[in-house]
């Protein structure tokens, strides 16, 4: 009997021991989220059409971006913006008769155009600012550009708040300011310190160098080395910045972007013959400045940034973080007023806007 017992408390020993090595399978309360890849599939699902689904309706519908451009008279913003969607799109080039007049305000002005490329359509806006930095006294002249960028954030929130809203929520936010500093091999102003510290809260800014031709190699290096300097010593956020990488892959692409910036541009519409190929130049009498040769200037870095790399990324930006900024401060107000939206207090500066739209 005692050697039956000592039998059987072994086997349940051993029980006990293949339990514990072979445990069933079981998931907690937490984990209820598994990774199911290919090789796990019992066949083909077609997950992968949905990217062919999101790519038809894009190009069946369309997509916006608007784009503003900043800085005093005479430094080429028209001619820089034709050059980048390789088109007439300034507000300048659209104006029949157009005549150069330096504005006593700020004044704001919108052109649109469809431009469609191998079936993709995008609605373009190119929003000037005529007037800036022009006048003797330039206190206070970012606050229309201010002003206009608000407004536009507003719009949209009342569009969301609208309890029959539209399907698609016309968006004429700005999604990228180019800001137009002069090749004067110096430092930044004080007019470009806080026009740059003021916007880049609400708006993604990217700084450029206008004609760049007119520095050598030494002093432009030079120069963009004084405007990091005066960037980051006055906590000025351009785009892209640091805390928006979302990946080591972003972090590597933009820390090559971040190196280059204040772009050190030229723009010009007129092509030029070199070594029997057709070229975007600006003819001297030293030879011919290339404007998409990257030897030469870096126009075609910014040209990247703006559309062919970061589009996507500065319409995410400005949705998801200075748009959601504006909208948490204006639903806060409101919270706190216990009523519905107050208007938008709107500061001096007159806005004048044209939306005629054309199709390239």
């Amino acid at each position: 009997m005692e050697e039956e017992k000592e039998v059987m408390e072994e086997m349940e020993v051993e029980e006990r021991v293949v339990e514990i090595e072979h445990p069933l399978p079981c998931l907690s309360e937490s984990d209820t989220q598994g990774i199911i890849k290919g090789r796990d599939l019992f066949g083909y699902v077609g997950i992968e059409a949905v990217l062919d689904q999101m790519r038809r309706k894009t190009m069946k519908a369309g997509f916006e971006f608007n784009i503003m451009v900043v800085g005093q008279s005479g430094l080429g913003k028209s001619t820089l913006v034709n050059t980048l969607f390789k088109s007439k799109v300034s507000r300048k080039s659209c104006t029949p008769n157009y005549e150069e007049q330096i504005s006593k305000t700020v004044h704001l002005q919108s052109v649109s155009h469809i431009i469609e490329e191998k079936g993709v359509k995008m609605k373009l806006t190119v929003i000037d600012t005529p007037g800036f930095g022009d006048q003797i006294n330039n206190e206070n002249c970012w606050e229309p550009i201010v002003q206009y960028v608000n407004e536009q954030y507003e719009k949209y929130l009342k569009e969301e708040l609208n309890v029959n809203r539209k399907k698609r929520i016309p968006d004429s936010r700005v999604h990228g300011c180019v800001y137009f500093l002069p090749a004067t091999g110096h430092w930044l102003r004080p007019i470009d310190v806080e026009f740059m510290r003021r916007l880049g809260k609400i708006v993604s800014i990217v700084p450029v160098i206008a004609k760049a031709d007119t520095l050598t190699l030494e002093e432009r290096l030079e120069f963009k080395q004084r405007i990091r300097q005066d960037l980051q010593a006055n906590g000025i956020r351009v785009y892209p910045q640091k805390e928006y990488d979302e990946d080591a892959e972003d972090r590597i692409l933009n820390d090559k972007i971040r190196e280059n910036i204040p772009f050190a541009v030229v723009g010009t519409d007129k092509e030029h013959q070199v070594n029997g190929n057709k070229v975007l130049g600006r003819k001297t009498k030293w030879g011919i400045i290339e404007v998409e040769n990257v030897a030469h200037c870096e126009f075609a870095h910014l040209r990247d940034l703006l559309i062919r790399s970061h589009l996507q990324d500065l319409k995410d930006v400005t949705h998801n973080i200075h748009y959601e900024t504006y909208r948490v401060k204006r639903l806060n107000e409101s919270n706190a007023n216990g009523l519905a939206l107050s208007p938008l207090t709107l500061e001096n500066g007159t806005l004048e806007k044209s939306d005629a739209e054309s199709h390239l």
